[in-house]
């Protein structure tokens, strides 16, 4: 097969082997650099031999990424405030994949195996036996792997489905009403127990920890709104989908990027997720 012939066979898998790496790491920008590098291996590779080209690079995707899990980890401890994967941006909440933003931080709490082995099965539809070869593990061990996985992320995560036009609905009436304040409108729409995950990186203003409770979180945006959003209003970029949650983007004071998206439990706002850290956005700036 020649380099050509490589390429075109590789390109169209792009996109599906760039969704798992980002799904394994958290990254948009390490989840296309491990794609690139699976390429780079794949043009070495004596592609005549190769039967089913997906499989084959899929587990090369995964096992680098396994590769990556181990340092990511280790940054991971040390990074300044709470965490938060950079944000993917769509217009609908139809490529989610059923992998959310609240479901991505409840990865993160599992083995690199187990999130290997959840996303491969559960998420894009792998068997037991690929995914024994990849993860060089018998299929029974996978499976426990899988099933440990599935059983911890829904006891952290439980998933609810919310129609596409109301989390929208409800993405406008919050930017409307965290904009400007509206106390009453806010504890309209927000649960007893919501919290708010700010990740600045050190980078930009940002709470260096997590901020819950109904009364705490209509307080910081009734003060936002007096201090900061009087004299520096947000500039909405546009309604959208972050990572499987409605939200929005926005321009902040000092020309921040700012994504926002809404974990919605019983059609209340249980979760409010912002990224401010410029190096998590680089994807969005255009």
């Amino acid at each position: 097969m020649t380099q050509p012939d490589a390429a075109t066979v590789f390109d169209p898998l792009r996109p599906r082997l760039v969704r798992v790496a980002y799904r394994m790491l958290g990254s948009v920008a390490d989840a296309e650099d491990v794609v690139q590098d699976a390429f780079i291996r794949w043009m070495s590779t004596n592609r005549d031999v190769v039967l089913e080209p997906e499989g084959f690079l899929r587990r090369i995707v995964t096992r680098l990424c396994l590769d990556q899990l181990k340092s990511a980890r280790r940054r991971r401890e040390t990074y300044l405030g709470p965490w938060l994967p950079e944000p993917v941006v769509e217009d609908t909440d139809e490529e989610v994949e059923d992998v959310t933003l609240p479901l991505m931080m409840a990865l993160e709490r599992l083995s690199p195996l187990e999130r290997a082995a959840f996303l491969l099965h559960d998420v894009f539809g792998v068997s037991f036996e690929e995914i024994a070869e990849t993860l060089d593990r018998s299929p029974a061990a996978c499976r426990q792997l899988a099933s440990r996985a599935r059983t911890r992320v829904r006891a952290e995560r439980p998933r609810f489905d919310v129609p596409e036009h109301h989390g929208l609905e409800l993405a406008r009436a919050f930017f409307d009403a965290s904009r400007s304040g509206d106390v009453a409108e806010l504890r309209a729409m927000l649960s007893a127990d919501v919290s708010i995950h700010s990740d600045g990186g050190g980078i930009k203003p940002a709470a260096l920890e997590p901020l819950i409770g109904l009364e705490t979180v209509t307080n910081v945006f009734a003060t936002l709104a007096e201090k900061v959003f009087s004299a520096s209003m947000s500039q909405l970029v546009r309604y959208c989908y972050v990572n499987g949650l409605p939200g929005f983007i926005t321009i902040e004071k000092d020309n921040t990027l700012q994504t926002t998206a809404l974990d919605i439990v019983d059609g209340r706002i249980a979760g409010i997720y912002m990224v401010r850290n410029p190096e998590k956005l680089r994807h969005l700036d255009a």
